[in-house]
């Protein structure tokens, strides 16, 4: 049974060349809009994995990992942070928060599915 990973991005295109590249893996895929969107979403979905960008309206990529986190279902669900923000201190913020992983922007296809598969198989 296919994996499935929530993208959380505000940008329609990187979501859209998230959804390809991870489509084409083999993975399932929710797609949120913003973090008050992949909130909701969660309420209703197995997730094995969420890739989420730091700067979003609403609800930010640092809010949105402290709620997933206090979660008791997503409590361990791994989370990438995938943005364009490198600042040492934002990293720092991500992690505290609970941010598995951190990967700038623009990415590599290959690069991200190595992450995948070294966290979810």
């Amino acid at each position: 049974m296919a994996k499935t990973i929530m993208t959380v991005d505000d940008s329609t295109s990187i979501r859209e060349m998230l959804i390809c590249t991870l489509k084409q893996a083999g993975y399932n895929v929710i797609e949120a809009v913003d973090g008050r969107d992949a909130l909701t979403k969660l309420n209703d979905a197995k997730i094995h994995m969420v890739i989420t960008d730091l700067n979003m309206p609403n609800v930010d990529g640092i809010a949105l990992i402290e709620e997933i986190r206090a979660t008791p279902a997503y409590k361990f669900v791994p989370i990438i942070m995938l943005t364009t923000e490198s600042h040492p201190e934002k990293k720092v913020q991500g992690k505290q928060a609970g941010a598995t992983g951190w990967i700038v922007k623009p990415f590599e296809p290959d690069q991200l599915l190595a992450v995948i598969k070294k966290v979810i198989g």
